[in-house]
């Protein structure tokens, strides 16, 4: 199942080299370090890990044990995903082309064991890519993703933000 065109994987790359780029984990990894604690699990999967800020952010959240699983296409080195108990998927899926939106999202469900922690960023990304489009490629509302997302997910929890712009964040565990 394809998740992303050699074109745009190459576009990614060159954003990647961006030190200030992928930074939006760190500021849910306290967060993500509470689910983990709240519900007692020890596999992560890091979904469009970059450069793994997540995992830099749990280890500043305090003590905690588990099994951090990162994925990103831009970053072969790290494998292809894996399941784990929770499934983090931050600031990714408003980067995905929106022709493979479904295929990331039946991704992600494939991928989770127990619970999915997701945010997504409604509005314009700062950044552009080098062809001139805003890095943000799907840029909607609550309400045109919760339909996509609702297909592979039942949701336990929702919360709008604006720590880096307008978006959400939500809790969700797979459908049987």
């Amino acid at each position: 199942m394809k998740t992303i065109s050699e074109e745009y994987l190459n576009q990614q790359k060159e954003l990647h080299k961006n030190p200030n780029y992928g930074v939006a984990s760190l500021s849910f990894a306290p967060l993500v370090a509470k689910i983990m604690r709240d519900n007692k699990l020890n596999s992560i999967s890091d979904y469009g890990a970059g450069k793994k800020r997540l995992l830099e952010g749990l280890k500043k959240a305090g003590p905690l044990e588990f099994k951090y699983l990162p994925y990103d296409p831009v970053f072969p080195e790290y494998g292809l995903a894996k399941e784990a108990e929770l499934v983090c998927c931050i600031d990714v899926l408003e980067h995905i082309e929106p022709k493979f939106v479904e295929n990331v999202i039946s991704d992600l469900a494939n991928l989770t064991k127990q619970l999915g922690f997701f945010s997504i960023h409604t509005g314009a990304a700062v950044k552009v890519l080098p062809d001139g489009r805003n890095a943000h490629l799907i840029q909607e509302p609550t309400s045109w993703w919760l339909p996509k997302i609702c297909g592979f997910f039942d949701v336990l929890h929702l919360q709008t933000h604006n720590l880096h712009g307008p978006g959400f964040w939500l809790i969700v565990t797979r459908k049987k």
